[in-house]
């Protein structure tokens, strides 16, 4: 079992759940947490994500939550996907990497877990895994050109990149068939085999920037360059795989 959330987090999630239960009632299928908060990585930094399966979604219920929503979303950052049980295979193919992480750490609130007999296409999977590292190098780019001279929005950018890489990560090493493992375990294994020190301090700098949204002077610009440099290599790997 992961650790409990912080008391707060888990008050302001708590409200919002019983919010949607009532608002949408019959309609709410499931609620379900997931990402760091679901397996007990949350950081100072994480986005607190929710996914509310609905039978149907209506604007005069979706008007009734709209006060809780952004309640919840200024207080501990919550973010909520709204998703129709009919659209969860659709969604979990168009967005397979997403869905693969969520497959593996989740934890459900309400209702039926609905993951517990979706799997993934392994060909979208790789081909939207592609895509993923091929929009986050682009990304990372503009992030280096923009954030480059300031340490302190450039800390902010280390501490994004965690997701994306570690998920990147997961998947890459759930293609390979090896034994499930955490994101972050995923992505520490991927870079030991590369052989790189440079990089192994670029994977500590991102979980402090995670921890803290800082780094110590001097430390951001050479970590920022080492991810760029793994989100290449978790690219290349990905393109050589069939």
């Amino acid at each position: 079992m992961p650790p409990p959330l912080p008391e707060e987090i888990q008050r302001h999630l708590d409200i919002f759940v019983v919010a949607a239960q009532t608002v949408f009632g019959a309609d709410l299928a499931a609620a379900v947490l997931f990402g760091s908060a679901a397996d007990g990585q949350l950081r100072a930094t994480s986005d607190v994500n929710l996914l509310l399966l609905l039978k149907r979604f209506t604007p005069q219920a979706a008007d009734a939550l709209r006060a809780p929503l952004r309640l919840a979303h200024a207080a501990i950052d919550l973010q909520v996907m709204f998703l129709l049980e009919s659209e969860l295979p659709q969604a979990a193919d168009a967005f397979a990497v997403k869905f693969a992480d969520i497959i593996a750490r989740h934890q459900v609130l309400h209702g039926a877990d609905p993951f517990a007999s979706l799997h993934t296409n392994r060909d979208a999977v790789l081909r939207r895994l592609r895509q993923v590292l091929l929009n986050q190098q682009v990304r990372m780019r503009e992030r280096y050109m923009l954030l480059s001279l300031n340490e302190e929005q450039l800390a902010g950018a280390i501490a994004d990149a965690a997701g994306p890489l570690r998920s990147a990560a997961a998947s890459l090493a759930q293609l390979e068939g090896k034994p499930a493992q955490s994101g972050k375990q995923a992505l520490e294994a991927f870079v030991d085999q590369l052989g790189d020190p440079a990089l192994h301090s670029a994977l500590q700098a991102m979980s402090a920037a995670r921890e803290t949204a800082r780094l110590a002077p001097g430390q951001a610009l050479p970590a920022f360059t080492s991810l760029m440099a793994i989100t290449e290599r978790l690219r290349e790997h990905a393109e050589q795989m069939r």
